[in-house]
């Protein structure tokens, strides 16, 4: 035993693994891409990472041999004559200078590949349908779009319309006839485009893996897009703090064949339930779904999206409880769904 324990190299991966034992690779969904846009958001993350390192890596390094080199009772050389030194003002200026240039190539070709209108990613990931799958061993979670190997069935365009409330999610398809609360679904390889908006406050839709979170504004529309590459669960949920119910303000996407969607929504379509603006008034209620049950309904009001803004522009409110705000950690008697 060293007499300085903290002297023994080995002693530092104590603190580490500590770190560590928290962390679970399925979690880190930012790390799992499996949508284009995601996996461009990704691929250009780690790039602006790589620059970032390529400068604050050798400062860091610098930093640390001047406080050693020039530490107290070192004897190191010292010259106060010192005036400049080309070398130094060379990397000085041109560093900074190439390190904006690369990232300025790297963000304009960012810009449009995950544009929230209009995302580049998602037509040149069909296109890379029809070119050879990646070679064995490369990771299709580090390239702009991935690329499924062989070909795929592709459905048609994918409308849904996104409307947030306190605290649950409304996805309307109008072209579908059908609307669900906290429950998307949509198909594989189909590329989808969402109008959101809010009731409340300003909230943030975020499907990790699948496309990154942008804000939703009430009385406002926001566009966004995204194609999901395989099938699966996949977790969203608000970024955004809106109140009490925010914990509990997520919902399942749910990625499916094409197939399986038509018959998911045919099935849906026949719920016995209407979703008119009545019965949205009440869904707009201020309500925490504990265990996000989802809802179905069929034979969505036609322009209820527009409805919803043009009554929010009119002055329309939803007003939560002062029991749901500002005496939470009081015993609640609130709406719940079970």
């Amino acid at each position: 035993m060293p007499a300085r324990p903290w002297s023994c190299p080995r002693l530092w991966l104590i603190p580490l693994g500590l770190c560590l034992a928290g962390c679970q690779s399925r979690s880190v969904w930012l790390f799992h891409p499996r949508g284009a846009v995601a996996a461009t958001e990704f691929h250009y993350t780690l790039i602006d990472f790589a620059i970032m390192m390529l400068i604050v890596g050798p400062l860091l390094v610098a930093t640390a041999i001047i406080l050693m080199k020039y530490r107290k009772g070192r004897q190191a050389r010292y010259d106060p004559h010192f005036k400049r030194s080309p070398i130094l003002e060379v990397l000085m200026w041109s560093v900074p200078i190439v390190t904006v240039g690369v990232l300025t190539y790297f963000s304009y070709q960012a810009v449009f590949l995950a544009d929230p209108y209009n995302p580049t990613a998602i037509p040149r990931y069909l296109a890379g349908h029809d070119k050879p799958a990646p070679t064995a061993g490369r990771s299709s979670h580090f390239a702009p779009y991935p690329g499924p190997k062989g070909t795929v069935q592709r459905g048609p365009e994918l409308q849904v319309d996104v409307i947030t409330t306190d605290w649950q999610w409304v996805f309307i398809y109008p072209r579908r006839g059908l609307a669900t609360v906290d429950r998307l679904v949509v198909p594989v390889n189909t590329p989808v485009h969402f109008r959101l908006t809010s009731t409340t406050v300003v909230n943030d839709f975020f499907i990790p893996q699948l496309v990154g979170e942008i804000d939703i504004m009430p009385g406002m529309r926001t566009k966004l897009a995204m194609i999901a590459a395989r099938t699966g669960y996949y977790r969203g949920y608000s970024a955004n703090f809106s109140g009490g119910g925010f914990s509990w303000m997520g919902f399942a996407t749910m990625v499916v064949s094409p197939e399986a969607f038509r018959a998911w929504a045919h099935k849906v379509a026949q719920a016995p339930a209407h979703l008119t603006y009545a019965a949205f008034n009440k869904i707009a209620k201020p309500t925490i779904n504990l265990v996000e049950k989802p809802m179905y309904f069929s034979h969505p009001q036609k322009r209820l999206f527009d409805h919803v803004i043009h009554r929010i522009l009119m002055g329309r409110v939803y007003r939560t409880p002062l029991r749901m705000t500002e005496n939470m950690s009081k015993p609640l008697i609130i709406k719940v769904i079970h």
